[in-house]
């Protein structure tokens, strides 16, 4: 199966596998999801791969799926919850950076096999993680508050799929250029950067139009455990 085939099934059993968590564990799954979506994705993120004809890095569906996250806890509990998984998220991304760092600092054994391998991924996650950190927290909390203000505007379940989209696409551009100008920037050419600049924020926009479905999803099942 070549890349890009693989990446669109990838998201779909990314976002199955949310909706599978929401179904068994309501809200708490969602907040689960975001401290588990968080890391992986920031360790996904130093993986670049040819994708579409692009260079792109990986990361950017487990990320989307934070926002589709955020999304189904603020169209179904309201801001305040919405806000409390993303600082849950932001917290949890500075708790591996600090507990990995150190990690790094220990000797390993002469018949170690894991240590190059994690310093190779985390060595190079302070500046990503700090990209990370600053990107997801600026977007995540533009993307909470733009969801509810077109909510506001907009409150009929039909135009779900522009509260969805509208503040995903949005948020994610600001996301895409504060990470990738703290993390790559200088470390890669030019070219590069802007490449991957331009790939990550297609494919970002790509996953959250991927995500409206499952978003729709969410609120049934909302309504089902609430009947």
């Amino acid at each position: 199966m070549n890349n890009d085939l693989l990446w669109i099934v990838f998201s779909i059993i990314n976002f199955v596998l949310l909706l599978i968590m929401y179904r068994l564990f309501g809200r708490l799954g969602l907040f689960v999801w975001v401290g588990m979506a968080t890391v992986l994705a920031n360790i996904q993120v130093t993986k670049t791969i040819e994708l579409f004809g692009l260079t792109a890095t990986m990361g950017n569906i487990i990320y989307g799926t934070i926002f589709l996250a955020s999304d189904i806890l603020n169209e179904n509990y309201g801001k305040k919850i919405a806000r409390k998984a993303v600082g849950l998220g932001f917290s949890t991304l500075i708790i591996m950076t600090i507990i990995m760092q150190i990690v790094l600092v220990f000797d390993p054994a002469p018949s170690d096999i894991a240590h190059s391998s994690l310093s190779t991924i985390f060595g190079f996650l302070p500046r990503v993680a700090l990209g990370s950190l600053i990107a997801y927290g600026i977007s995540q909390y533009v993307d909470v508050w733009l969801y509810a203000l077109v909510k506001r505007m907009l409150p009929d379940d039909k135009f779900l799929w522009v509260r969805n989209n509208g503040s995903t696409m949005l948020s994610q551009l600001l996301d895409t250029l504060v990470f990738c100008t703290i993390a790559f920037a200088g470390t890669y050419e030019w070219s590069v950067w802007i490449e991957i600049f331009i790939s990550t924020y297609l494919l970002k926009f790509v996953v959250s139009i991927i995500s409206t479905p499952f978003l729709y999803g969410a609120k049934r099942m909302y309504r089902q455990i609430n009947d």
